[in-house]
């Protein structure tokens, strides 16, 4: 087994080989603004730091959001583009699982992600392999009761502190976490994984107007 793992549906752009037992490369940079720029060169990098060339891999794991609609759909594309190449699966998973796999909490506690537009997109677990909830996307004020008194992985945690009170890491997302969990769910059967379509849970921010000139020919 070999697993490409990506996610580009937070501002980490992050890319992990997987060989069954354990990460043998991994690349992650935080840049909101240049999923599309970063991700190729990182699986580059993380197949020379592995010493492996691309068709030795035998799965493609991307992360399916929830995430803003520009940079979500990078990863995307590139995995079913990687996908369709090689001919091999790929493997959807829930980003803010990934979160919560690695922060390694056998407690409850939620995972919360900048989601913009002063939002969160968010879900609460039972511990850091079960997700208790459907992801969302809330005002932090407007789930703060809801989560009061547990502990909250990720960025959204610290960009609203009065929120989310106790805030834990990890801050952002890493494929790595996202190829373990992708392995351990292999391992036990296959189940658990999502179609690889992008999980937005609102509209984009680009629309057509809706009083637009129709211009027809005379």
């Amino acid at each position: 087994m070999l697993l490409l793992a990506m996610d580009t549906a937070t501002p980490a752009v992050t890319v992990a080989l997987h060989d069954g037992e354990a990460v043998v490369a991994s690349s992650s940079q935080v840049d909101a603004r240049r999923h599309g720029e970063l991700l190729l060169p990182a699986v580059d990098r993380v197949l020379k730091e592995a010493g492996l060339k691309l068709d030795a891999v035998t799965g493609v794991v991307v992360g399916v959001g929830p995430g803003p609609y520009t940079g979500l759909r990078v990863g995307l594309v590139t995995a079913a583009a990687f996908s369709s190449a090689l001919g091999v699966p790929v493997h959807g998973l829930c980003t803010l699982d990934g979160l919560a796999y690695a922060s390694g909490i056998d407690e409850p506690f939620a995972v919360a992600t900048d989601a913009r537009r002063k939002e969160v997109y968010w879900a609460r677990y039972d511990d850091s392999r079960t997700r208790a909830t459907d992801a969302a996307v809330d005002r932090p004020a407007d789930i703060a009761e809801r989560l009061a008194g547990l502990p909250v992985v990720g960025a959204g945690a610290r960009l609203y502190p009065e929120a989310f009170p106790d805030a834990r890491d990890p801050e952002h997302q890493s494929a790595a976490a996202l190829a373990a969990l992708a392995a351990e769910r292999l391992a036990a059967g296959g189940d658990g994984f999502l179609d690889p379509l992008p999980m937005y849970l609102r509209r984009p921010d680009a629309q057509v107007p809706k009083n637009y000139k129709v211009v027809t020919p005379t």
